[in-house]
């Protein structure tokens, strides 16, 4: 894959000087939740300190990308979006972070790029119950575009302003009715397992997951698990970049040494 494909999923934001001239940081690539693109990470490449970089994955059908079709099937998009992850990974350390949506598909391709033998050293799930748990048709009932609206709006994740203005729903919502559909109708098995550690966070008033089904990503993985809760929605994430990413790299400090 080229540079420039490579680029087109995976966005580089401009780093601090401390991590621009630092030797090797890990990686850390950020998929981001139903609707969301990569610039919902951009203040995490900010507050990652030297040893970190972080990276973003752009999915087809948003703001760059707008004129491409979005991809309605969550599998498929991992398939698609694979070579692009591996160049942007290369073979140093690196990690993933998924939120809501971007859980699952970060736990898809982690399946993925360990069955190519190039593993993350862990795998972090927030905002989004195990694949083994089940709520048949969740969003079954967002067939028109007001109560797709409405549920964003209920979220608090999306501008209240973009919400309101006409032109900007229909350049939204597409994108978004296609990565619900995509959440809606995957089905990995429940005995999907990635060998990856696993940390899972969520809100504690998240009404799309409760701690039980957090939990359940246990099941998951063959390595250790750890669960932690945070005061929040189901965007608990906001402005708490840095103590996540303080939290991601005590995590991973073990794997330098």
């Amino acid at each position: 894959m080229s540079a420039a494909e490579s680029s087109l999923w995976v966005r580089r934001f401009p780093e601090p000087a401390a991590t621009a001239a630092s030797g090797s940081p890990l990686r850390l690539l950020c998929l981001p939740h139903a609707g969301g693109s990569a610039s919902a990470f951009r203040s995490w490449a900010a507050a990652a300190g030297p040893d970190v970089e972080v990276l973003a994955l752009q999915y087809p059908g948003r703001q760059d990308r707008y004129r491409e079709p979005a991809v309605a099937d969550l599998a498929r998009l991992a398939g698609l979006a694979l070579p692009a992850v591996r160049a942007a990974v290369g073979e140093g350390r690196y990690a993933l972070f998924g939120h809501s949506m971007g859980a699952l598909l970060a736990f898809e391709l982690t399946r993925r790029l360990e069955r190519e033998d190039r593993p993350p050293e862990l795998l972090t799930v927030s905002g989004r119950r195990a694949p083994s748990t089940r709520r048949d048709g969740e969003f079954a009932h967002l067939t028109d575009d007001r109560a797709l609206a409405a549920h964003l709006g209920s979220l608090s994740g999306t501008d209240p302003r973009l919400l309101a203005d006409e032109e900007a729903l229909g350049m939204i919502l597409p994108a978004v009715r296609a990565d619900l559909t995509a959440v809606d109708t995957y089905r990995p098995g429940p005995d999907a397992l990635v060998a990856a550690p696993i940390l899972a966070l969520t809100g504690d008033a998240d009404p799309w997951v409760t701690p039980a089904e957090a939990a359940a990503w246990q099941h998951h993985t063959t390595a250790t698990f750890e669960l932690r809760t945070y005061p929040g929605g189901h965007f608990y994430l906001d402005g708490r970049q840095r103590e996540l990413l303080a939290l991601l790299d005590d995590r991973l400090t073990p794997a330098r040494h």
